[in-house]
């Protein structure tokens, strides 16, 4: 699946809602895993609004808790601040997970998913680091992609 998002703007709740309900796999898919809520500079995926569009729960998982303070402050300084902002609380509570045993947790949100079920979701599928393997392998991807656009 392939879309664009414009850098600071508001579109990438409605684009990923598009990509994922016109997916030929929807009917496959269970959950959907972001890797944070924020793409493209600050524009801002409002998890909650997302899960009511897909009909999918959405677990959002970052590996630095984020300085919400500061986050606050940048957002300030774009457009639709208020929007921002908004989108930023409807995520939610920050969990802290520790999917391996002794290493570094991640932090999760959830919307249309209880943190119990999230928790052992992440546990499972973190099988080679501290994210789940379809993030890991999703970076990989998209590093290699963005090289190729660059010498091109």
């Amino acid at each position: 699946m392939y879309s664009r998002i414009t850098i600071d703007r508001l579109d990438a709740t409605e684009k990923m809602a598009s990509m994922i309900n016109n997916s030929p796999y929807f009917k496959e898919l269970r959950v959907t895993v972001l890797d944070g809520i924020t793409f493209a500079g600050f524009n801002v995926v409002d998890i909650s609004k997302l899960f009511h569009m897909i009909d999918l729960p959405v677990i959002s998982v970052t590996r630095k808790k984020p300085d919400l303070d500061a986050i606050k402050n940048a957002l300030r300084n774009l457009p639709h601040f208020e929007k921002r902002w908004q989108a930023i609380k409807n995520a939610g509570e920050l969990f802290a997970v520790e999917t391996r045993n002794g290493t570094n947790p991640v932090y999760l949100q959830t919307a249309g998913l209880e943190y119990e079920y999230a928790e052992k979701i992440l546990k499972t599928t973190a099988t080679l680091g501290n994210i789940p393997e379809a993030l890991r392998v999703a970076h990989i991807i998209a590093s290699g992609l963005t090289g190729l656009r660059e010498k091109i």
